[in-house]
């Protein structure tokens, strides 16, 4: 079952079990969809999005069946947590480019604050499957021009199809962040700080990697921030000589 967009988060939110009429949600019930929604955070987060529904239900502490009441389908709790995850960096980018003058200092921002948040482990793989699309697209017309004009600086863009309806809620929140994203890149790379051959591609898969999932709360941000310092270090550029 795949529902789209608004028309499937309003039913979520609002369904009561008995065919999903648009009643406000009771007290418990309410609590129970946000136990449900965190506890999806955690084990993705922890897992990854295979991660069985039981496995939700159990950290939740409710019912298998209160999960599948809130959420018919699987497919709709993955969907769910990866749009907010999607839609909670491209807020993060956002504020990035806005409260930081520096192009360095706001993409290293955004960056420290996606991995602190944890964001890497929530990343929608839909998320950078688009983000590798569109840097091929950018690459191929680049290299067909370069014997004839030289290196040419590439403009952003998202590669053109057509996507399949349960697909295309996820694609326009990439194509949000991939955006967002593009402009912290592209202007770190004009002002020279960023190497030349950082790709947006390459910063999504910064925040991918750079969140590890450990045991213990303290280990995991000592883990995270210090990969991280040092993947910022690698994607700065270096004086030449």
């Amino acid at each position: 079952m795949h529902l789209q967009g608004s028309s499937w988060s309003a039913a979520v939110a609002s369904s009561d079990g008995n065919g999903g009429r648009n009643t406000p949600l009771r007290v418990d019930a309410q609590r129970n969809l946000e136990h449900v929604l965190r506890a999806a955070r955690e084990v993705f987060g922890e897992l990854g999005y295979g991660a069985p529904m039981e496995d939700v239900a159990r950290r939740a502490r409710v019912g298998v069946g209160t999960v599948y009441r809130r959420f018919p389908s699987k497919d709709v709790l993955v969907r769910r947590i990866a749009e907010e995850e999607t839609a909670r960096l491209t807020d993060q980018a956002r504020a990035a480019l806005g409260q930081e003058n520096e192009p360095w200092s706001a993409l290293a921002r955004f960056l420290r604050t996606s991995v602190a948040s944890g964001a890497g482990r929530l990343l929608p793989p839909q998320v950078l499957r688009v983000g590798v699309e569109v840097e091929a697209e950018i690459r191929l017309p680049q290299q067909r021009q370069a014997a004839l004009a030289g290196p040419a600086q590439p403009e952003l863009r998202l590669v053109e199809r057509t996507p399949a309806p349960e697909d295309e809620p996820d694609d326009a929140g990439a194509a949000a962040l991939l955006e967002v994203v593009g402009q912290l890149v592209e202007r770190a790379r004009a002002a020279g700080e960023l190497r030349p051959d950082v790709t947006v591609a390459d910063v999504l898969l910064v925040i991918a990697t750079a969140a590890p999932s450990l045991p213990d709360a303290a280990q995991q941000a000592a883990a995270s921030a210090r990969l991280l310092d040092i993947l910022l270090d690698g994607l700065r550029s270096r004086p030449l000589g």
